[in-house]
């Protein structure tokens, strides 16, 4: 009996929504894509709009056409040391911070002594904002009082480390990365602990090295990781802003895209639409790097 009214009940097709199924979807999903659209498709496709305007945010807006493109890249001087800046902070995160937490990342996953210190002491600065960690960057790297002048007894001629524009850019940077680094090796991390124990004693019984298994057996499975870690890196170079604003307003060799638009959009000059310009650039960038990326990884894996 039970089983002909299983089988009634799998000729009777999909059960039907109800009107409360209905009205719960209806908000599980409807609050969460109205506050998309409000909070971020909706300020991002005004800017696009805006960036072909001269509006100042107060008189009328009107239309120039492409004019703010055209005076960003000929004659707004600091555009392209930004666009330098930004690029150079992407390859300092991507080459040498992202490998870096990956390296920290497989030590830790085999097993040395003390590795739960470890990993709380290296994810603690996740936890801070770049702008915390653009305080703590002038604590350490103050001329007079700062810690490194300090410890390397630069009394009489202390080194301006966040003064100079030709190394504030590389130890901002290196802030940036001490959170980042943190970042990057708990996800590898879980990552690694997700690998099946049997790839890595199918590699050793084949006579493969330490360097090949993981190069060739372990390293191709965080597939998956790196695409997160990728999208990550790209995000964090790009839309840096916090931490170089907390060091000196983003000025005298910080210069960054997004330092450019804020000084415009709601800086003294109220450029609003010249500034979306340089937001619309911003975007551009970003999703250059995250959809080729992107295009590439899914391609790699459905190769496999």
């Amino acid at each position: 009996m039970p089983l002909n009214n299983a089988r009634r009940a799998g000729r009777r097709g999909p059960r039907r929504f109800t009107r409360r199924d209905l009205a719960v979807l209806g908000v599980l999903l409807g609050i969460p894509v109205l506050l998309d659209i409000v909070i971020i498709w909706g300020p991002t496709l005004a800017s696009i709009g805006l960036s072909f305007t001269s509006w100042d945010g107060i008189g009328d807006i009107h239309w120039v056409g492409g004019d703010n493109y055209r005076n960003l890249v000929d004659n707004y001087p600091a555009f392209w040391p930004a666009v330098r800046h930004n690029l150079l902070w992407l390859a300092f995160l991507g080459l040498i911070a992202t490998p870096f937490g990956l390296l920290l990342a497989v030590i830790i996953d085999r097993g040395v002594r003390f590795s739960r210190f470890y990993q709380s002491t290296l994810y603690m600065p996740v936890v801070l904002s770049l702008a915390i960690v653009g305080f703590i960057a002038q604590l350490v790297l103050g001329t007079d009082q700062g810690a490194l002048n300090t410890i390397l007894a630069n009394h009489d001629d202390p080194i301006d480390w966040l003064g100079d524009a030709n190394l504030n850019i590389w130890m901002i940077m290196l802030a940036a990365s001490w959170r980042h680094v943190g970042y990057v090796m708990i996800l590898y991390l879980a990552g690694l602990k997700a690998v099946d124990p049997a790839l890595k004693e199918a590699a050793a019984i084949d006579g493969a090295g330490a360097r090949q298994t993981f190069f060739r057996v372990v390293f191709p499975t965080l597939r998956p990781v790196n695409v997160i870690v990728g999208v990550i890196t790209v995000i964090e170079a790009l839309r840096a802003f916090d931490i170089v604003y907390a060091v000196n307003k983003g000025r005298n060799g910080l210069e960054l895209l997004s330092v450019l638009i804020t000084d415009n959009v709601i800086g003294e000059a109220s450029r609003i639409g010249f500034g979306s310009a340089i937001a619309v650039v911003l975007l551009t960038v970003s999703l250059g790097f995250i959809v080729t990326f992107l295009v590439q990884e899914l391609r790699g894996a459905r190769d496999r």
